[in-house]
Protein backbone atom coordinates (compact mmCIF):
# COMPACT_ATOMS: atom_id res chain seq x y z
CA UNK A 1 0.00 0.00 0.00
CA UNK A 2 1.47 3.09 -1.20
CA UNK A 3 1.21 6.11 1.68
CA UNK A 4 2.88 8.71 0.41
CA UNK A 5 1.07 11.63 -2.24
CA UNK A 6 1.71 11.98 -5.65
CA UNK A 7 3.70 14.75 -6.70
CA UNK A 8 1.80 17.98 -6.73
CA UNK A 9 4.58 20.53 -7.93
CA UNK A 10 3.11 22.45 -10.17
CA UNK A 11 -0.22 22.40 -8.99
CA UNK A 12 -1.89 24.91 -6.83
CA UNK A 13 -1.45 22.98 -2.97
CA UNK A 14 -2.76 24.58 0.49
CA UNK A 15 0.71 24.82 2.29
CA UNK A 16 -0.83 26.84 5.88
CA UNK A 17 -4.27 27.74 7.08
CA UNK A 18 -5.13 29.55 10.38
CA UNK A 19 -8.05 31.38 12.19
CA UNK A 20 -8.14 34.18 9.12
CA UNK A 21 -6.26 32.73 5.95
CA UNK A 22 -5.14 30.09 3.65
CA UNK A 23 -2.00 30.19 2.34
CA UNK A 24 -1.64 28.65 -1.13
CA UNK A 25 1.85 27.75 -3.09
CA UNK A 26 3.58 29.48 0.02
CA UNK A 27 1.19 33.25 -0.21
CA UNK A 28 -1.28 34.16 2.13
CA UNK A 29 -4.88 34.87 1.44
CA UNK A 30 -7.14 36.88 4.03
CA UNK A 31 -10.49 37.05 1.14
CA UNK A 32 -13.13 34.06 0.64
CA UNK A 33 -11.00 32.11 -2.48
CA UNK A 34 -12.41 29.28 -4.30
CA UNK A 35 -8.90 27.01 -5.28
CA UNK A 36 -8.45 24.18 -8.32
CA UNK A 37 -4.95 22.72 -9.37
CA UNK A 38 -4.49 24.71 -11.93
CA UNK A 39 -5.93 28.01 -10.93
CA UNK A 40 -6.84 30.38 -7.91
CA UNK A 41 -10.55 32.62 -7.86
CA UNK A 42 -9.55 35.05 -4.70
CA UNK A 43 -12.54 37.44 -3.74
CA UNK A 44 -14.94 34.41 -4.96
CA UNK A 45 -17.54 36.14 -2.86
CA UNK A 46 -18.04 38.20 -0.45
CA UNK A 47 -20.17 36.52 1.48
CA UNK A 48 -19.92 35.10 4.67
CA UNK A 49 -21.47 31.97 5.49
CA UNK A 50 -25.01 33.29 6.76
CA UNK A 51 -25.13 35.69 3.53
CA UNK A 52 -23.79 32.83 0.79
CA UNK A 53 -26.38 33.06 -2.35
CA UNK A 54 -27.02 30.60 -4.68
CA UNK A 55 -25.17 32.61 -7.17
CA UNK A 56 -22.43 32.02 -5.50
CA UNK A 57 -22.97 27.95 -5.34
CA UNK A 58 -23.21 28.36 -9.09
CA UNK A 59 -19.75 29.96 -9.23
CA UNK A 60 -17.95 26.32 -7.92
CA UNK A 61 -20.97 23.82 -9.81
CA UNK A 62 -19.48 25.63 -13.05
CA UNK A 63 -15.88 24.74 -12.43
CA UNK A 64 -14.41 22.41 -14.00
CA UNK A 65 -14.32 19.53 -10.98
CA UNK A 66 -16.01 16.34 -10.36
CA UNK A 67 -15.80 17.09 -6.65
CA UNK A 68 -16.44 20.70 -4.76
CA UNK A 69 -15.47 20.80 -1.21
CA UNK A 70 -16.79 23.90 0.81
CA UNK A 71 -14.67 25.04 3.94
CA UNK A 72 -17.81 27.11 6.06
CA UNK A 73 -15.45 28.88 7.91
CA UNK A 74 -13.92 27.94 11.22
CA UNK A 75 -16.82 25.58 12.55
CA UNK A 76 -18.67 22.99 10.51
CA UNK A 77 -22.20 24.05 9.67
CA UNK A 78 -24.04 22.91 6.61
CA UNK A 79 -25.53 25.27 4.08
CA UNK A 80 -29.33 24.41 3.26
CA UNK A 81 -30.46 22.22 0.83
CA UNK A 82 -31.90 24.75 -1.50
CA UNK A 83 -28.44 26.86 -1.66
CA UNK A 84 -26.75 23.72 -2.83
CA UNK A 85 -29.28 22.36 -6.22
CA UNK A 86 -27.14 24.21 -8.43
CA UNK A 87 -23.52 21.53 -7.94
CA UNK A 88 -26.68 18.60 -7.75
CA UNK A 89 -27.98 19.34 -10.94
CA UNK A 90 -24.32 20.14 -12.60
CA UNK A 91 -23.89 16.21 -10.82
CA UNK A 92 -20.84 17.32 -8.61
CA UNK A 93 -20.06 15.67 -5.56
CA UNK A 94 -19.97 18.29 -2.53
CA UNK A 95 -18.56 18.01 0.77
CA UNK A 96 -18.94 20.91 3.46
CA UNK A 97 -16.42 21.25 6.33
CA UNK A 98 -14.54 23.91 8.33
CA UNK A 99 -11.67 25.43 6.79
CA UNK A 100 -8.72 23.33 8.11
CA UNK A 101 -10.34 20.27 7.09
CA UNK A 102 -11.11 21.38 3.24
CA UNK A 103 -7.29 22.51 3.23
CA UNK A 104 -6.13 18.93 4.08
CA UNK A 105 -8.50 17.19 2.14
CA UNK A 106 -7.98 19.37 -1.34
CA UNK A 107 -4.11 18.36 -0.42
CA UNK A 108 -5.23 14.84 -0.80
CA UNK A 109 -7.35 15.05 -3.34
CA UNK A 110 -5.00 16.67 -5.63
CA UNK A 111 -2.28 14.32 -4.42
CA UNK A 112 -4.60 11.56 -6.00
CA UNK A 113 -4.95 13.00 -9.49
CA UNK A 114 -8.20 13.81 -8.58
CA UNK A 115 -10.09 17.35 -10.52
CA UNK A 116 -11.22 18.85 -7.24
CA UNK A 117 -12.01 22.58 -6.37
CA UNK A 118 -12.69 24.24 -2.84
CA UNK A 119 -14.04 27.36 -2.21
CA UNK A 120 -13.34 28.30 1.18
CA UNK A 121 -14.80 30.70 3.24
CA UNK A 122 -12.53 33.12 5.19
CA UNK A 123 -14.57 35.91 5.96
Amino acid sequence: MKLQLENTSGLNTVTAYGEDYVSVNGIRHHCNLVVLPDRLLPNWTQATFATLSVADIELLAALDSEVVLLGTGQQLRFPSPELMRPLQRAQKGIEVMDVPAACRTYNILIGEGRKVAVGLLLV
